[in-house]
């Protein structure tokens, strides 16, 4: 299955058609498509109307510098800012995060979006694309705010995602923009970056997005179309039953696997049941790709959102108001010392 994206506020004649595709899952949305709250609901619900079947529509609203939405939502803090407040109180950073996650996962249901993509539990060693996006450099704190942050978003009645496997934070470069290459063992990544997929999968997380990273003494390919990530150690060893999606495939470090149909087919085979083609320019070519195939057209069913109960629901709980008082205590860095300058933007996928 592809989820794809799509170029503005509302849906254009062709992408009606792309969404009424077979292998068309739903759609992740950007700034690029939010002007208001109101505006994001009907392009949401136009969304549904276009396709045959469900879809599924996500956005990246993790707080920080990757906040798609902003105008009349909550300016959520990034990840970095609760390392510091567990160090002095972890069960009162915990209970934080638990708020952080239901009150982003709240708002995002109250618009009509099933999922954000959250949380990241890379591992905060110098990433250019993660930086601040993270809990901590230390594998056990990350562990724990794991646990904390898919509970929150369940008691939102939101799907967590968790990512981006098997750990993209322990080295430098930026997959957005570079080739990416991790030259540890599976022991070590078992010792680190993998004990907070761990506790998520522990945690009942319903989705993983793969990294476009190489770990080569593990497999030759990126994790994202590397069938022994996929089929033998995520799903093989550690047990995980839930959804698996790629990276964006149009960002650099996936063009290692060939064209766009080399890129869908890889990681296809690999063992992913959705691939994200959030660049418009790659859309028609990716649908046309993935004709003939089998997909797994149940792996987004239980990922769509049932029951949102609106944003007046939501503003007359007393909790909204007091999670958002207490999330103004986390403190954010002036400088997020990890990023580049620019290294999201609003057409990346995070």
């Amino acid at each position: 299955m592809l989820q794809i994206g799509v170029s503005g506020h509302e849906l254009t004649a062709r992408e009606r058609d792309w969404l009424q595709h077979d292998a068309c899952a739903g759609v992740v949305l950007f700034a690029r498509n939010f002007a208001s709250r109101a505006q994001v609901a009907e392009l949401t619900q136009a969304i549904r109307e276009a396709a045959k079947r469900p879809q599924l529509v996500c956005v990246d609203q993790e707080g920080g510098r990757v906040q798609r939405f902003r105008e009349g939502y909550s300016k959520l803090p990034p990840l970095s800012g609760f390392d510091t407040l567990y160090r002095a109180d972890a069960a009162a950073a915990l209970a934080l995060a638990h708020e952080h996650a239901w009150l982003m996962a709240s708002e995002i249901r109250a618009t009509g979006v099933d999922m954000s993509f959250a949380p990241v539990i890379d591992l905060d060693r110098g990433n250019l694309a993660i930086g601040n996006r993270a809990f901590s450099p230390d594998p056990d704190i990350v562990a724990a705010f794991t646990r904390a942050y898919v509970a929150g978003m369940h008691e939102a009645g939101m799907p967590a995602t968790i990512k981006h496997f098997p750990g993209h934070g322990s080295i430098r470069e930026d997959t957005h923009f570079d080739a990416a290459v991790d030259d540890r063992s599976l022991e070590a990544m078992q010792a680190t970056d993998l004990i907070p997929f761990v506790a998520g999968i522990d945690a009942g997380a319903d989705a993983v997005m793969m990294a476009h990273v190489t770990y080569p003494r593990i497999a030759p390919e990126p994790a994202g179309y590397a069938p022994r990530w996929i089929g033998g150690i995520l799903r093989g060893q550690m047990g995980f039953r839930g959804a698996v999606f790629s990276d964006d495939i149009g960002m650099a470090a996936a063009h290692s696997a060939g064209g766009v149909k080399a890129r869908i087919d890889a990681h296809l085979d690999a063992g992913c049941d959705v691939v994200l083609a959030c660049n418009m320019k790659m859309v028609e070519e990716s649908l046309r790709a993935i004709e003939g195939r089998t997909l797994n057209t149940m792996a987004v069913v239980g990922l769509v959102g049932r029951g949102a109960r609106g944003w007046d629901g939501l503003m007359a709980d007393h909790r909204y108001e007091e999670a958002r008082a207490k999330l103004a205590t986390v403190p954010v860095a002036t400088q997020d010392a990890g990023a580049t300058s620019g290294a999201i933007n609003v057409g990346d996928v995070a």
